[in-house]
């Protein structure tokens, strides 16, 4: 994923409401409460960590118990530290103070609320690109106090790379879903996305090797990445980890992809990473991102949406227009020759569509207009209105190449663009000896579509034969 490419448009929750997800998340929540615990008499280490004989006492404020309790601790007052949640007054002395951004949680905006968040976020995100403890422990004493990361087998740049491009292919298959939140995606078809060639028929051994391993790995970081409000995750069997030679202690269903793991980007998270790839230069959209902006900024902006995305976003910029206004400004800013007019004309039909009769008048003003006076009719009949004159045989073929052209423009060679062009040529005897002569732009482009598209090779032949001549017609 270049950081070139337009991602698709996320569909975010109000930031109030991520905001009262944030503060509820187990990673911030105990920061705070660990914050607001600290006094004249909390001791930091060097490094800013708790000292070990005040562990105990911050585990029990966050009511933690057992083995992890003081490594929770821990870890929940490095995040604290690491947002400013805690500033520390007197590194020699090791005293510390409540954080100016302490206060930002009860008294500020959900904006801000959420910047404390998202520096959680990536403090968390550090962690969990490195590698095993017991490892690095390991490998210090192997190396006689030196650490040499050549004997972990750990590559700390390209390990928090393949995080990323794990996270970002979360990103898109739960901002390009239609509804609010995404569904849960295996593990290995995580690990496989960012590591199987797209052009790789049947993975080789090797590269499954890696997913397996890449599986692993992504289990102990979700693990890790989920109190931080994320994700949700389901983590992989445990059985699966045990030795192959190992009888299971229960019949074990070999179908079930949940036993790999699966995991689901929250409306929290689909927040974050937005933010994120914002940060590091990706076209990453918002549904709401046009509301203010001009008719001609929507219809182009909307072109490659999702028909939910492009619905939901043409509803929030009319919201802030009157009807009529809208109309006009949407109908002028369709008009177009550009290889990129037919989508826009279709997503303005598709706009008006949501506008009720006070826009009439705008509708009834394009009657004559080559270009607009075909969806015009169309929208004038649909909302009943009396006195539609019938349009000319040359605006119908026309309006039928411009919409064949959106479609092709929006979906390509779909199931759908298919039906649609059979029917076409089933419905008007004579069609290609009509079409080829109608004065659009993407006419002979779209009769080489339906070439390939009509399974009848006789059909086909004389959709072929009508582009020819439209080519020849305009000496293209």
């Amino acid at each position: 994923m270049s950081d070139s490419s337009t991602l698709p448009p996320a569909r975010l929750r109000p930031e109030a409401e991520l905001a009262r997800d944030a503060l509820s998340t187990p990673l911030l929540s105990r920061a705070v409460r660990l914050a607001r615990w600290a006094g004249p008499g909390t001791r930091v280490d060097a490094g800013g960590g708790l000292v070990e004989e005040q562990l105990p006492a911050a585990a029990e404020v966050l009511g933690l118990s057992g083995d992890d309790a003081a490594a929770y601790a821990s870890e929940a007052w490095r995040v604290a530290v690491d947002t400013g949640l805690v500033e520390i007054t007197d590194e020699e002395a090791g005293t510390v103070a409540a954080g100016e951004d302490l206060a930002l949680l009860t008294g500020g905006s959900p904006q801000d609320v959420l910047g404390v968040w998202l520096a959680a976020l990536e403090a968390v995100l550090a962690d969990a690109s490195v590698p095993d403890l017991g490892g690095l422990v390991d490998a210090m004493a192997e190396g006689e106090g030196e650490l040499d990361l050549s004997s972990l087998d750990w590559d700390p740049e390209a390990e928090a790379e393949f995080l990323d491009g794990v996270l970002g292919n979360l990103y898109v298959l739960t901002a390009g879903e239609d509804g609010p939140q995404g569904a849960p995606v295996p593990l290995p078809a995580l690990a496989a996305s960012v590591l199987v060639p797209s052009d790789m028929g049947e993975p080789t051994n090797d590269v499954l090797e890696q997913v397996s391993d890449a599986m692993m790995r992504l289990d102990d970081q979700f693990r890790l990445l989920e109190p931080s409000g994320l994700v949700e995750y389901q983590p992989v069997d445990e059985a699966l980890m045990a030795e192959a030679e190992e009888e299971p202690a229960a019949p074990v269903d070999e179908t079930d992809v949940s036993r790999y793991g699966m995991v689901r980007l929250t409306p929290l998270g689909l927040y974050g990473l937005r933010a994120r790839l914002l940060e590091a230069g990706f076209t990453a959209p918002a549904v709401g991102d046009l509301a203010d902006k001009g008719a001609d900024a929507l219809l182009d902006g909307t072109a490659p949406y999702p028909p939910a995305a492009a619905h939901a976003e043409t509803e929030q910029w009319l919201a802030r227009r009157e009807p009529l206004a809208a109309a006009r400004e949407l109908l002028a800013a369709a008009r177009g020759s550009d290889a990129g007019a037919p989508l826009r004309r279709l997503r303005c039909q598709q706009a008006l569509s949501l506008v009720g009769a006070e826009a009439e008048p705008a509708l009834r003003e394009v009657l004559d207009d080559a270009q607009l006076g075909g969806l015009a009719r169309v929208w004038l009949t649909e909302h009943g209105a009396r006195d539609v004159p019938a349009p000319p045989e040359t605006m119908v073929f026309w309006l039928t190449i411009d919409t064949l052209a959106a479609q092709l423009a929006a979906e390509g060679n779909s199931e759908e663009l298919r039906a649609l062009v059979q029917g076409l040529a089933r419905q008007h005897s004579g069609f290609f000896d009509t079409v080829w002569r109608v004065e659009h732009p993407a006419t002979a482009d779209v009769l080489e579509a339906m070439g390939r598209l009509h399974p009848n090779k006789k059909i086909a032949k004389e959709a072929r034969k009508a582009a020819f001549k439209a080519r020849s017609q305009h000496g293209t």
